[in-house]
């Protein structure tokens, strides 16, 4: 029997790669979405009926559900009784949470708790990988390790270190196989475009497009270790087949400043960044973290994961996508990686 999995935020970035992975690896795929008024599955309208089943039993299943619902966490768990759940459903944007603190708490931090109680009473075999994050060390200095203590910076920080200890919780009071993944910042042509490395390759694709003239950003001075979306969902995997629970950081080991990453995109197209780049104190977050650093050697050791996706190639990657998505060609300015680096 093919495995089955449940993905929360199906429709975001980490839920459409690990749609496409799970998929390809034979799992039958449910994923939750939220009821909108407008259509948001752009990243996941491809998958619909690329994996048919046996006897036309469809492999990627969607169903409306929403993490501040346990009656209907409640229902799915119960119907669907799957493997594997994904807990990737968030709001997931830092600056926005200090706009919505209420609504960030309920869904990333008491939506985790919904779903682990759903499990519990429902699907008590159900195999559970929750969505933490680095936000969650905040002031802690780096490198930091599945030991490092939190200090967290923002209302969605806030909110995942209450999912990231509830979920820690349930697996030792109830016995759940229930882990977190304490993933770095990870990006992809897929990004939301309100996140600062989206927002800087749409940035400079509208400045060859000439529809823009310059660049708006908040500070320069953070550092952050990012690395691709596509490469990180596969710890997710991992994580929940080992023979016991445990709890993992991902990210690359390299950290860099925003004004290198911007440096970086802008010198792939041969531009000066600082011609375009302006700061605006509305893109300045209340609490900065200063400076995030994965130590991933016990995912490195115990998973056997290591990034495959450098930094450079991710921005040349980000950057094509950009580019063609405004309606220029890539050719004509994104310079060779080979050369750039």
């Amino acid at each position: 029997m093919a495995k089955t999995a449940l993905i929360t935020g199906v429709t975001g970035q980490d839920g459409s790669y690990l749609a496409e992975l799970l998929l390809e690896k034979g799992y039958q795929v449910h994923g939750v979405v939220r009821r909108s008024s407008t259509m948001n599955r752009g990243r996941i309208d491809h998958l619909h009926h690329a994996h048919p089943g046996e006897d036309g039993e469809e492999r990627f299943v969607l169903h409306y559900g929403d993490m501040t619902d346990s009656g209907g966490l409640n229902r799915l768990m119960k119907m669907i009784k799957p493997d594997e759940v994904y807990n990737l459903a968030a709001q997931s944007h830092v600056h926005i949470s200090f706009d919505q603190p209420e609504y960030t708490g309920q869904v990333d931090g008491l939506g985790t708790a919904r779903l682990l109680e759903a499990i519990r009473t429902a699907s008590p075999e159900t195999r559970f990988y929750q969505a933490s994050t680095s936000e969650m060390f905040g002031l802690a200095p780096p490198p930091q390790s599945e030991t490092t203590q939190f200090h967290p910076r923002s209302p969605y920080a806030v909110a995942k270190v209450y999912a990231h200890w509830i979920t820690v919780n349930y697996r030792e009071a109830h016995r759940i196989y229930a882990c977190s993944g304490i993933l770095f910042n990870h990006e992809s042509p897929r990004r939301g475009e309100n996140f600062v490395t989206r927002k800087v390759t749409r940035g400079i694709a509208a400045i060859l497009a000439g529809k823009a003239k310059d660049l708006q950003l908040g500070t320069l001075e953070s550092a952050r270790d990012w690395g691709h979306a596509r490469d990180y969902v596969e710890a997710m995997w991992l994580m929940l087949q080992q023979d016991q629970p445990d709890d993992y950081v991902i990210g690359t080991g390299e950290t860099r400043t925003v004004e290198e990453m911007v440096e970086t995109a802008f010198g792939l197209v041969g531009l000066d960044w600082r011609r375009y780049v302006r700061t605006d104190p509305a893109y300045v977050r209340p609490a900065e973290v200063p400076r995030l650093l994965a130590d991933a050697r016990k995912a490195r050791e115990k998973l056997g994961w290591k990034p495959r996706t450098g930094f450079h190639e991710l921005i040349h990657e980000m950057l094509e996508h950009a580019l063609r998505e405004a309606g220029v060609k890539p050719a004509d300015h994104l310079h060779d990686l080979s050369k750039a680096v």
